[in-house]
């Protein structure tokens, strides 16, 4: 099914305007279940309710409040708030260009493509082009239903990627949960964890070797469900040790590692055995 344009708008940067379509980047993969009522199998609806009047109220009867203090509600009506809402542009106003690796991926709240309207592929290119080769990405706002955004464009496989971001005030400062006077590590046991990282590196992300198993086992489970068997309860998993001596986890790491990639070689090593053997043979025919 081709992907389908969700809203339309305009990259800024200088005097050059690029007519942009947006699109959805990613979407979630989670099950969903309803609420269904037990004795008879229907989907139950959800109601408003009031518990100091101790009834269901319609909608027509809700009004937005803004807690200014406990129980003390500020008022507003709809028309009150579209008045404070900014007024709609689609235009992206880049403000600056900024090294990608200055951007901390915790800001990153949404993802969008964006791709070209018609006519505007040399100059969306162009574009794409001199972000990917320098490393810059683009920091720039955007305004949407009403609100105004910070973004992020990023160059990636000859195209454009809108990042929605957190603004500062909006991201928790790490010292909240680590106070700088935790408790160093000694340089021994950096070396052995820098070890144990190099051991377990790769060359590059590569997301489609990861499964969500816990999806996997639910569509078994359901399809167990579909065929009118029963489903069984897992064998739980057992809790790991706790770490006493830091310095001898890590040792112990490195050796498992080290184990694995041997035997990963050794299993290897008839294959590239009989690789050689058909590349000498070939190289006699010729």
């Amino acid at each position: 099914m081709p992907a389908r344009s969700i809203g339309s708008g305009t990259i800024s940067f200088g005097l050059v305007t690029i007519p942009v379509k947006l699109y959805v980047a990613t979407h979630s993969e989670q099950p969903h279940f309803n609420l269904l009522h037990a004795p008879c199998g229907t989907r139950i609806r959800q109601q408003l309710f009031c518990p100091r009047c101790s009834r269901t109220v319609e909608r027509s009867e809700l009004r937005k409040g803004y807690e200014v203090s406990k129980d003390q509600y500020a008022l507003f009506t709809d028309e009150e708030l579209r008045a404070l809402e900014a007024a709609a542009s689609p235009t992206i106003d880049i403000q600056e260009f900024v090294p990608l690796a200055s951007v901390d991926p915790i800001y990153f709240q949404q993802s969008h493509y964006l791709g070209p309207d018609k006519g505007a592929e040399k100059a969306y290119l162009l574009l794409a082009d001199a972000m990917r080769e320098t490393g810059m990405g683009a920091l720039a706002q955007h305004t949407s239903r009403g609100k105004e955004q910070l973004v992020l464009l990023r160059a990636v496989d000859g195209g454009l990627v809108l990042h929605t971001l957190y603004y500062a005030d909006e991201v928790r400062p790490l010292a909240e949960i680590v106070p700088p006077a935790a408790a160093k590590p000694k340089p021994g046991e950096v070396d052995l964890a820098r070890r144990l990282v190099s051991q377990l590196s790769a060359e590059a992300f590569h997301p489609e070797r990861y499964r969500d198993h816990w999806r996997d086992r639910l569509a078994e489970a359901v399809a167990k469900k579909v065929a009118g068997e029963e489903v069984t309860a897992a064998a739980a998993v057992p809790p790991r040790a706790r770490v006493i001596d830091l310095m001898d986890a890590l040792r112990q790491s490195i050796a498992r590692e080290t184990g694995r990639a041997g035997k990963a070689g050794a299993a290897a090593a008839p294959r590239r055995a009989a690789a050689a053997v058909r590349g000498r043979r070939r190289a006699a025919k010729k």
